[in-house]
C-alpha cells in the first residue's frame, strides 16, 4: 500500500503560494481522546481453520451495485480439532451454506467444476449477523482432513456501513465506478481493494493477514470489457447472452487481502521479464503514454531479484490504472492497482522532479518480496510489509537515478515523518495498542521505518545487509512474519546482537535532538561535545569526519550518554569537523560552528544532505556576507538539479549584490538547464524583477515541452502585462495541466471576474490524487474575488465535496482555515456594502462559507 498523501504540508503551502492566499501556520493537534481500545493488546488472530483454496464465480448488477457470487473454500484445522468455522463476511446476503464432498477420500488442491458439481452437498448450519458467518460442522474435523464449504451469497458493498481512515479512505472492498455511465468523462469499471480486511466484503473468507490460500477467480463481465485477477489468465469463455467468464488461477498461496479483480475498458501494453508476463493496464488515451509510466518495471524486477537474492516469484507481474481509487496504490500479488495520479503523459512526467509515479511503481513491486512472499503476521507489524516497501524507494533511486537522487527522497522522507510526529504526536514502529489496524498505515510505519532501515544498512554494511534481507525471505517465504524474524536473520548474518538496535527504533518511539559543539583549544587536539536534549537517552554509533590539511579522516564512535565528550588529534585547528559524515541518523541537531565551516562542508563534503546544510546555511547569510553569497552562486550550478532548484529559490533578488552576481545564472539557466523544475524556478526568480527585458524570455518559455516551464513563463508576463497573460492564457486552457494550469488559475485571479469561475470548477472536477487538494485551494482564491452567490456558494459546495473524500484531518483542518478567513472577508465586505441587495446576498455567502467550514469540523471529530 502507497500512502496517497506523503507530504500534505509541504504540499498544502505549495498550493497557496501561487495565489498568495492567507496560509494558516500548521498548529498541534488535540491530543488522542481517551479511548478504552487503546489499552487492548491486538493479539495476532488465532489460527483455528486454515484456508488453503479459494475459488469463486461472480457476476456483477452495475444497477444494483451488487456482485452475485458462488465462493468454494477449501479449508483444514489449523492444529487443534474443531466442528466448527467462523468466516468473516461483511453486509452480505447469504443464501445458503453447504459441505461439498466430492467422490473420493481426498480433497483436490485445485477442484475442478465438474468435480464440485458430482460432489455430495450437505446443508449446514449457521448463524450470520452481517460480520461473520458462523457454521456448525457436519462432523470434528483433525489437522489432517479437508473440507470444502460453499457459500452462494450476494455481496452489496455500497450498502455496508464501513469506516475508511486517511490511508485508506473507504472500505468497502468493491468499488462500482460511473455504473450507469451519467459521468461523461468518467469511465465504467469495476475494481477491489482488500486491505485491511475488506476482501470480506466482497467474498467469504478468513480475512487475516497471518491466512494464506491458492485462488481461482471467474468473473462474468461484458465481452467488450477486459479484466485483470491474481495469477494467470487460464481460460475465456464466451456466453450465449454477450458476456465472457475469465478465470484467473493462483498457484502459491497468498494473504486474502491481496486478492483483487478490475474490470474495465482498459488498453493492455505488453511487457515481459524473463518470459514472464508484464502488463500494463491504463486508459486508452494514456496507451501511447505506458511505457513511459511504466516501462522502467522489468529492470526493477531485475535490480531487486539480485538486490535481496532471491527472484521475484509470482507466475506474472500487471499493474492496473483506475478510477477514484481509495489509497495511493496497492500490492495485490501480480496485480497491483494505482491511482490514476501516476497515469500522466509524456510531456506531465518531465516536471516529474520528485518521481512520484516511479516511487509508487517500485514500492508496490518490492512488496512482491516484502508483503506478499514474507507477510506480517498482524497489523502491529506492518512495519515488515511497509517499512521495506519504502525503503525499496530509495533503493531505486540509488540504483536509477544516482546517490543524490536517493538521498533527496530521504530526506524528505525522514522531513514528512518529523512533520508528522510534530502534529500528532509519535509512536512505537511496532506497537501493539491501537484503536484501529488502519492507524497504523502512517508516518513512522512508513518514512520512519525507511529511514530506520537505511541507518541499519549503513550500521551492518551492504554486504551484510542485503544478505539478511535474503535470508529472512528464504527463511520465511509463504509464511507470516514479525520483526524478530528479520532481527534474527540479521543476527545470523552478522554474529552480533541487535536488540539494542530493534529495541530502541522498533519498540521505541522518538529520535534523537543533539546539541553539538566544538573546542580548539587544547593544541593537537580537536574535541567535539554532543549533548543529547530530552529525556530519553539514544545509543547511537555515528561517523564524525575530520577535515585538514587537505585531507579527511573519519572517527566510528557511539554515542550512549546525555553528554559525549570526544577528542580527536590533528595538527593544525581543522577546516571542518562533520558529525554524522555519512548523514544517515534520523535526528534535529543544533551544530554550534562558524560559516567557514558551511562554505568548507559545501566544497569538500560530498553528500546530498552536506551540500544541503551549506546551501541553506549560506542562504540565511546571503545578502550580508561574500562568502555565503559565493557559495549561493556556485550552488546555482550544483551537479544535482535538485539543489540547483533549492538555490534558485532561495535567492533574494532584491539584494543588488545577490541580484547582479545572479542575474546572468539565472538567464542561462532559464534557457538551458536540462531540469525543467529549474528553467522554471530561474523563470520565477526573473520575473520578481518585473523588469520588461525579460517579456521575450517569457514569451518562449511558453513554448516549452514542459507545463511547469510553461506556467512559470505565463507567470511572469502577467507581471509585465496582465492582459496580454491573460488573453494567452485563455489560448492555452485547453491543454492546461500540472504547472500551467495552476499559473492560468494564478492569472485569473488577478482578472477576479465570475466568468473564469468555470475554469476553477473543471479543474477541481477533472483532477486526481493530491492534485485536487491544490485545486480546491485555487478555487477558494477566486471565491474570495467574486460577489456571485449562486457562484460562490456552489464552488463552496464542490470544494467541500472534494476535499472530504481524502478523509484527512490535515487537510480538514487546512482547509477549514482557509475558509474562516474567506468568510469574514465576505462579512467585511457585506458591513461596507451600498446597497441592502449586496449585503444580504455577501452574508449568504459568508453564512454558507461558515456552515461548511463547521461540517468539516465535525466530520473531522468523528474521524479522530
Amino acid at each position: 500500500m502507497y500512502l496517497p498523501t506523503k507530504n500534505i504540508p509541504a504540499l498544502l503551502m505549495a498550493g497557496v503560494a501561487m495565489l498568495g492566499i492567507y496560509a494558516p501556520a500548521f498548529a498541534q493537534s488535540a491530543a488522542e481522546k481517551e479511548d478504552p481500545q487503546l489499552s487492548i493488546y491486538r493479539a495476532s488472530p488465532t489460527k483455528i481453520n486454515n484456508v488453503v483454496h479459494t475459488k469463486l464465480d461472480v457476476r456483477f448488477d452495475y444497477a444494483k451495485r451488487h456482485l452475485i457470487g458462488k465462493a468454494w473454500l477449501t479449508l483444514k484445522p489449523h492444529f487443534y480439532p474443531t466442528d466448527s468455522l467462523t468466516l468473516d463476511a461483511k453486509g452480505m446476503d447469504i443464501r445458503s451454506v453447504t459441505l461439498v464432498q466430492p467422490a473420493g477420500a481426498s480433497v483436490a488442491k485445485f477442484p475442478s467444476d465438474g468435480l464440485l458439481k458430482t460432489a455430495r452437498s450437505t446443508p449446514l448450519q449457521y448463524v450470520y449477523d452481517g460480520k461473520e458467518i458462523r457454521v456448525k460442522l457436519n462432523k470434528t474435523y483433525s489437522s489432517n482432513d479437508s473440507y470444502i464449504v460453499y457459500i452462494d451469497y450476494t455481496a452489496k458493498p455500497d450498502e455496508l456501513k464501513v469506516e475508511g481512515s486517511e490511508a485508506i479512505t473507504d472500505a468497502k472492498g468493491l468499488y462500482f465506478i460511473n455504473p450507469d455511465g451519467t459521468e461523461p468523462n468518467k469511465p465504467t469499471q469495476i475494481w477491489t481493494q482488500g486491505e485491511t480486511e475488506a476482501s470480506s466484503a466482497w467474498f467469504p473468507t478468513i480475512d487475516k493477514t497471518n491466512q494464506r490460500t491458492t485462488s481461482e477467480i471467474s468473473m462474468t463481465v461484458d465481452k467488450k470489457y477486459v479484466t485483470l485477477s491474481n495469477g494467470k489468465l487460464v481460460s475465456q469463455k464466451p456466453n450465449a447472452n454477450g458476456t465472457r467468464t475469465d478465470t484467473w488461477r493462483m498457484e502459491l498461496p497468498h494473504a486474502p487481502y491481496l486478492f483483487m479483480m478490475a474490470v474495465g475498458d482498459f488498453a493492455v501494453v505488453k511487457d515481459s521479464w524473463r518470459g514472464k508476463e508484464v502488463n500494463y493496464y491504463v486508459e486508452k488515451e494514456y496507451a501511447p503514454h505506458a511505457k513511459a509510466i511504466f516501462g522502467n518495471t522489468p529492470e526493477m524486477m531485475t535490480f531487486f531479484s539480485k538486490l535481496v537474492g532471491y527472484d521475484y516469484p509470482w507466475v506474472k507481474y500487471s499493474q492496473v490504472v483506475v478510477r477514484d481509487y481509495v489509497s495511493g496504490a496497492m500490492e495485490n500479488t501480480t496485480a497491483t492497482v494505482h491511482g490514476d495520479f501516476v497515469q500522466k503523459t509524456d510531456r506531465e512526467l518531465l516536471d516529474d522532479d520528485d518521481r512520484l509515479g516511479e516511487s509508487v511503481i517500485a514500492h508496490e513491486l518490492f512488496h512482491h518480496w516484502f508483503g506478499d512472499l514474507a507477510t506480517c503476521e498482524s497489523w502491529s507489524n506492518l512495519t515488515m510489509n511497509e517499512s521495506f516497501a519504502d525503503y525499496s524507494e530509495y533503493l531505486w533511486f540509488e540504483h536509477k537515478f544516482g546517490k543524490d537522487a536517493a538521498d533527496e527522497h530521504g530526506y524528505a522522507a525522514m522531513h514528512n515523518y518529523m512533520e508528522s510526529a510534530q502534529y500528532r504526536g509519535d509512536r512505537h514502529l511496532v506497537r501493539f495498542h491501537y484503536h484501529s489496524q488502519e492507524d497504523m498505515f502512517d508516518a513512522v510505519t512508513y518514512q520512519k521505518g525507511g529511514r530506520i532501515l537505511h541507518m541499519l544498512r549503513n550500521y551492518m554494511g551492504d554486504d551484510a545487509f542485503f544478505k539478511a534481507m535474503g535470508l529472512y525471505l528464504k527463511t520465511n517465504a509463504f509464511k507470516a512474519t514479525e520483526a524478530h524474524h528479520f532481527r534474527l536473520a540479521a543476527e545470523e548474518v552478522t554474529g552480533q546482537d541487535l536488540n539494542w538496535f530493534f529495541n530502541q527504533w522498533y519498540f521505541g518511539q522518538g529520535y534523537p535532538t543533539l546539541d553539538i559543539s566544538y573546542d580548539y583549544s587544547k593544541s593537537g587536539f580537536a574535541g567535539v561535545t554532543i549533548e543529547q536534549k530530552g529525556e530519553k537517552i539514544f545509543d547511537l554509533p555515528i561517523a564524525i569526519d575530520v577535515y585538514e590539511g587537505g585531507k579527511k579522516t573519519r572517527h566510528n564512535v557511539r554515542i550512549t550518554e546525555k553528554t559525549s565528550n570526544f577528542s580527536f588529534p590533528v595538527s593544525s585547528k581543522p577546516d571542518f569537523v562533520n558529525v554524522d559524515g555519512d548523514k544517515i541518523l534520523i535526528l534535529e541537531k543544533t551544530d554550534r560552528r562558524n560559516l567557514a565551516t558551511y562554505v568548507f562542508q559545501y566544497k569538500n563534503a560530498t553528500t546530498y544532505r552536506d551540500r544541503r546544510e551549506a546551501i541553506e546555511e549560506c542562504l540565511k547569510q546571503q545578502t550580508g556576507n561574500a562568502d555565503a553569497r559565493a557559495i549561493v552562486i556556485a550552488a546555482l550550478r550544483d551537479k544535482y538539479a535538485g539543489l540547483r532548484a533549492l538555490a534558485i529559490s532561495g535567492l533574494k533578488m532584491d539584494n543588488s549584490d545577490v541580484k547582479t552576481a545572479a542575474i546572468p545564472v539565472l538567464t542561462d539557466l532559464a534557457k538551458n538547464d536540462p531540469a525543467s523544475p529549474v528553467r522554471a524556478a530561474s523563470l520565477k526568480q526573473l520575473s520578481k524583477l518585473k523588469d520588461p527585458q525579460y517579456a521575450s524570455l517569457f514569451e518562449n518559455a511558453l513554448k516549452d515541452r514542459s507545463y511547469l516551464v510553461e506556467g512559470a513563463g505565463l507567470v511572469g508576463l502577467a507581471d509585465l502585462d496582465v492582459k496580454k497573460a491573460y488573453a494567452l492564457a485563455k489560448t492555452m486552457e485547453k491543454d492546461a495541466r500540472g504547472g500551467l494550469g495552476t499559473a492560468i488559475a494564478n492569472v485569473y485571479a488577478q482578472n477576479g471576474s465570475e466568468a473564469d469561475v468555470p475554469y476553477f470548477a473543471t479543474n477541481l472536477a477533472n483532477s486526481t490524487g493530491q492534485d485536487k487538494i491544490g485545486a480546491a485551494i485555487l478555487y477558494l482564491g477566486i471565491l474570495g474575488q467574486i460577489d456571485n452567490t449562486a457562484l460562490v456558494n456552489k464552488g463552496v459546495t464542490d470544494v467541500y465535496d472534494a476535499i472530504t473524500q481524502f478523509n484527512n484531518s490535515w487537510v480538514n483542518n487546512y482547509i477549514i482555515n482557509l475558509m474562516q478567513p474567506l468568510a469574514k472577508k465576505k462579512q467585511e465586505k457585506a458591513a461596507a456594502a451600498t446597497t441592502g441587495e449586496l449585503r444580504n446576498e455577501l452574508s449568504k455567502q459568508a453564512t454558507h462559507i461558515l456552515q461548511t467550514a463547521q461540517k468539516i469540523k465535525e466530520q473531522t471529530k468523528e474521524e479522530q
